[in-house]
């Protein structure tokens, strides 16, 4: 499998509803906790005090925990997060 290079496009709102509306609500939660998680754990810059370690472990946590709900109704939906070096 390869990724795609394609730019993610935004959707209307009313769009988005009618997806969401399509979808079961554990799954909706699951997406939402996945890019609030990801968002998390790219906010944080190296070197790591161990505050902001223990908060980066949490929120990819969150996101390994959201993500195989969301890779078990669909692996499409899967979030990825792209590590800062």
């Amino acid at each position: 499998m390869t990724a795609s290079n394609l730019v993610p496009v935004p959707i209307p709102d009313r769009v988005a509803a009618l997806i969401g509306a399509c979808m079961p609500i554990g799954i909706l939660q699951a997406e939402f906790d996945a890019e609030c998680a990801a968002r998390e754990a790219r906010r944080f810059r190296a070197p790591f005090c161990p505050e902001d370690r223990a908060d980066r472990e949490h929120a990819l946590a969150t996101l390994a925990r959201a993500n195989k709900v969301l890779a078990a109704y669909n692996p499409g939906l899967v979030v990825r997060h792209h590590p800062v070096h």
